[in-house]
């Protein structure tokens, strides 16, 4: 799996640690990333809308509004 590397600030990634009762900074934030994407899908599993439907509203020029 290919990795990436970020700068997140120290306060976030602590408050996290806390909250989650997880002891390392990397397991903690892709605990929340990992836990955001499973709220997605069980949105979009409740709700029968996937956002497919929204990336395509947004590509499309808007008409001007006034």
């Amino acid at each position: 799996m290919a990795k990436v590397s970020i700068s997140l600030d120290a306060e976030l990634v602590v408050e996290v640690m806390v909250l989650a009762g997880i002891g390392s900074p990397q397991d903690s934030v892709e605990a929340v990333v990992r836990d955001y994407i499973a709220r997605g899908h069980r949105t979009e599993t409740r709700t029968d809308h996937t956002d497919h439907g929204l990336r395509e509203v947004d590509a499309k020029p808007q008409e001007p509004q006034g």
